[in-house]
Formats: structure tokens, sequence, C-alpha cells
């Protein structure tokens, strides 16, 4: 993992987000990757916070874009590691989060984890 891949990375990431363009927040994965997040329980009521699969994530992710129109994110850092990255940031209404990435050989996130400050 490289600073120039991690920056551009978290910049097209937050971008895409904040633009609320699911098809290219989705363009981040590979087709059956696997999210966990503690909003997948309280969005979805899937009680193990785990989702698996593009299509799967598409849809929770959908409803959250359609339940919080005012969905921005803030960059406060990124955090490089081996083979991930994880980004800390700030949404507009101030909740702050950090989201693990671990990417494949394709440059593609296979594996996400969100967690978020309480």
């Amino acid at each position: 993992m490289d600073q120039v891949f991690a920056e551009h990375f978290a910049s097209d990431w937050i971008d895409s987000w904040n633009t609320h363009d699911l098809d290219r927040i989705l363009s981040h994965y590979t087709d059956d990757f696997e999210m966990s997040s503690p909003v997948i329980i309280q969005i979805t009521g899937e009680p193990s916070g785990t989702l698996k699969g593009k299509d799967a994530v598409a849809a929770y992710w959908g409803k959250a874009l359609q339940l919080i129109p005012d969905l921005k994110f803030e960059l406060q850092s990124i955090l490089i590691g081996v083979q991930s990255i994880t980004l800390y940031y700030k949404s507009a209404r101030g909740r702050l989060a950090a989201e693990v990435f671990h990417f494949g050989t394709d440059q593609k996130v296979f594996k996400a984890f969100a967690h978020y400050a309480i």
C-alpha cells in the first residue's frame, strides 16, 4: 500500500459518498465483498451486522442514502496498513467514524469494517 494510492482512494471514496453516487461508491469494491457495520443492524435488521456481495450492500447503502439525504463526510485522516487503509472521517452530523478497507491484488476492496464513535 502506498501513499499515492491511499490518498487517491480516500479522495474518490469521500467524493463518491458526498455526491451520493451509488454506482461510483460501489466501483471501489469487488462483486463478492463483505461489509460489517453496526449501522447494518439498524437499517437492515441483519443481526450479524455483516452483508456479503455487492447487491446486498448496494441495497443497504441505497436505503441509507434515502434515510439520510444530507449525508456528507469530511476526511480527518488516512491510515495506511499492509494491503489495507483506514479512513477516519466525520459526518455532517458530527459523528466520528473509522472505516477499514482490505484490498485485493486488483486494488479493489474485498472486505470493509465500519466503526463509529459512541
